[in-house]
C-alpha cells in the first residue's frame, strides 16, 4: 500500500513571531530523520506582511518552506469565484475564508486535500514538559497532569518524533493501531466537561480516563492529536481564578503556572470530545468538513460532532507538545471570557439541533435565536465573577494589586455592555445570528468547493510561494510547488 503524503501546516496571524515556530519544528524533523514540507498560512494584513515577511525569509530550514499569505489567498479566492460563475456567491466564499480562526484553517484543508495534514499553532513547540518521576497510571487512566509554578524544578523538556507519532495511526484502521494504544468509546476529564469544553472549576491536577465502549476494528482514524503541556487547555475563567488566588500578581494576562504531564499513554476512541486543533493531525485524503469560519474560539467544534459517525475514529498519539501562551495580538482576558460564553451557547444550540452528519459536512436546525434566559445566564455568570474581582480588590494589600484588580473589573464590565440586560441581549442576539447564518451557508457550499479544488490540484499547484531560506536541494525538484496564478 502506498503511503500517503504528509504536509505540515502552521496557521498564523502573528507573522512577526512565526519564524521561531518554523525553526523549532524544522529542527525536530531533522533530528528525528523525517522530512515534510512546511506551509505557513498567514492571516496578516498586507501592511503586516510587508513589515514582517522579510524576517520569515531569513529563516533557514532543512525542509521545504512555503508561504500562503494575503496575495496568494486572494488569487485562490478569485479562482474559486470564477469557477462558481455566480457573483452572488462571492461574498459567501470570502466569508468562508475570511481572516479568522476558522477561515485560515479552511485554507489548510484546501491546500492539503488528498494528503495527510499535521497542524501546529504558531505558539506551539515540539517537546513536552514531563515530570522527572513519572507515576503509574490507573488501568483506565490515559493521562495525568498538574499545574506547577513557573520556574519550579522536577520536570524536563522531552522531545518526540512528532511526524512519526502521527504516521503510526493517522488514516489507518483501528485494527492497525500499535499494540500500546488503549481502546475505548471516549475520554472523560476530571476537570472539564468535554462535550461543551467548559471548565468544572480551577483544578491544580487532572486526569483523562477512558470510558469503555465498542470500537470497530475497521474504523478509520480521521483525526489525531498529541497531548499538550505548558499552557493548559483551560477556560478564561480559570485564568482569572489563577490571577485572583495569587495575591502577589498584578497582571491578569501574565501566566505564572505551567502544566506538566505526570504520565500519559496513547489511545484511540470512537468519539472525541477533547479536540485540540492546535496540536492535531487529519486524514484529508478524501476531504473533510470545514472549520466553522468564526472569529470566536470554537472553529473546531464541528469535528467533535462529525467524528461521532460510524466508521470514523480519533486518537491521542504517543507524543506531547508545549503551548507557550503568546499575548501578542491576543484579545484581552475579559474579551476571551465573553467569547467563550458565546461559544458555549452556540455549542449547546448546535449540538441539540444536530440533524445530519455526512462525509464532509454536518447539518443542524438552530437558526440563531437567543432567548432572554440565554442572555441572562451569561450575564449572571459575568456579574458573579465581577463581584468576586471587586471582593479581591477590597482585600488586596498593595496599591499596585488594587489598581490591577480595579482595571480588570472595569474591563470586564465594559466588555459585557456594562451589565445592562437589554443592551447585552440585543448585541448578543445580533452576534449569534450573524455567526450562525455564516456557518449554515458555509456548510452548504463547502462540498462544491472541495470538488473544484480537487480537480484543480490534479493539474496545477495552488497559489503559494517558496520561502527563500528553505532547503536548497529541494529547489531542484521539478514537481515542487511554486508561486502560480490561479
Amino acid at each position: 500500500m502506498t503511503e500517503k503524503d504528509l504536509q505540515f501546516v502552521i496557521p498564523t496571524y502573528r507573522l512577526r513571531d512565526v519564524g521561531e515556530t518554523v525553526e523549532a519544528y524544522d529542527d525536530n524533523f531533522r533530528r528525528s530523520g523525517r522530512t515534510a514540507p512546511i506551509f505557513v498560512f498567514d492571516d496578516s494584513s498586507l501592511a503586516n506582511h510587508d513589515k514582517y515577511f522579510g524576517a520569515l525569509e531569513r529563516v533557514k530550514t532543512h525542509n521545504d518552506l512555503f508561504y500562503v499569505g494575503p496575495a496568494e489567498k486572494e488569487q485562490f479566492i478569485s479562482y474559486i469565484c470564477r469557477r462558481l460563475r455566480d457573483r452572488k456567491l462571492d461574498v459567501l466564499v470570502r466569508n468562508l475564508f475570511r481572516p479568522s480562526y476558522g477561515g485560515n484553517r479552511n485554507f489548510t484543508l484546501m491546500y492539503t486535500l488528498g494528503d495527510l495534514m499535521v497542524s501546529a499553532d504558531d505558539d506551539m513547540r515540539p517537546y513536552g514538559l514531563i515530570e522527572d518521576s513519572p507515576e503509574s497510571l490507573a488501568d483506565d487512566e490515559i493521562s495525568r497532569g498538574k499545574l506547577i509554578p513557573r520556574g519550579a524544578n522536577g520536570h524536563t523538556r522531552k522531545s518526540y518524533d512528532i511526524l512519526q507519532s502521527f504516521r503510526d495511526i493517522l488514516g489507518k484502521p483501528v485494527c492497525d493501531a500499535p499494540p500500546n494504544y488503549e481502546r475505548g468509546e471516549m475520554l472523560l476529564d476530571t476537570s472539564m466537561d468535554l462535550e461543551s469544553n467548559t471548565s468544572l472549576g480551577l483544578a491544580r491536577e487532572n486526569s483523562l480516563f477512558m470510558q469503555e465502549g465498542k470500537l470497530s476494528k475497521g474504523a478509520i482514524v480521521k483525526m489525531a492529536q498529541t497531548f499538550r503541556t505548558g499552557t493548559n487547555d483551560i477556560d478564561a475563567a480559570d485564568y482569572i481564578d489563577m490571577f485572583l488566588e495569587d495575591h502577589a500578581r498584578t497582571d491578569a494576562e501574565a501566566l505564572n503556572d505551567l502544566y506538566v504531564l505526570v504520565n500519559f499513554r496513547p489511545c484511540v476512541t470512537t468519539r472525541n470530545w477533547r479536540m485540540d486543533c492546535g496540536v492535531a493531525g487529519y486524514d484529508n485524503s478524501t476531504g473533510l468538513p470545514p472549520f466553522f469560519p468564526t472569529r470566536l474560539r470554537f472553529e473546531d467544534y464541528i469535528y467533535r460532532l462529525w467524528v461521532q459517525q460510524p466508521g470514523i475514529a480519533a486518537a491521542h498519539v504517543d507524543s506531547a507538545q508545549t503551548h507557550i501562551k503568546n499575548n501578542y495580538m491576543r484579545e484581552p482576558l475579559a474579551s476571551e471570557l465573553f467569547n467563550e460564553a458565546i461559544c458555549t451557547l452556540l455549542k449547546k444550540k448546535i449540538r441539540s439541533t444536530l440533524r445530519k452528519v455526512d462525509d464532509v459536512s454536518i447539518a443542524f436546525d438552530y437558526e440563531g435565536a437567543v432567548t432572554l434566559e440565554d442572555s441572562q445566564e451569561i450575564l449572571h455568570g459575568a456579574q458573579s465573577l465581577h463581584d468576586k474581582v471587586l471582593g479581591a480588590q477590597s482585600m488586596a494589600r498593595s496599591e499596585e494589586r488594587k489598581q490591577a484588580l480595579a482595571l480588570f473589573a472595569s474591563n470586564l464590565k465594559r466588555t459585557f455592555y456594562d451589565f445592562e440586560p437589554d443592551f447585552f441581549q440585543q448585541n448578543v442576539s445580533r452576534m449569534v445570528d450573524d455567526e450562525v447564518g455564516l456557518i449554515r451557508s458555509s456548510l452548504e457550499i463547502w462540498p462544491t468547493l472541495l470538488e473544484i479544488v480537487y480537480f484543480r490540484k490534479k493539474c496545477h499547484s495552488l497559489p503559494m510561494q517558496r520561502v527563500k531560506g528553505s532547503a536548497v536541494g529541494a529547489r531542484k525538484r521539478a514537481d515542487s510547488p511554486t508561486r502560480v496564478a490561479a
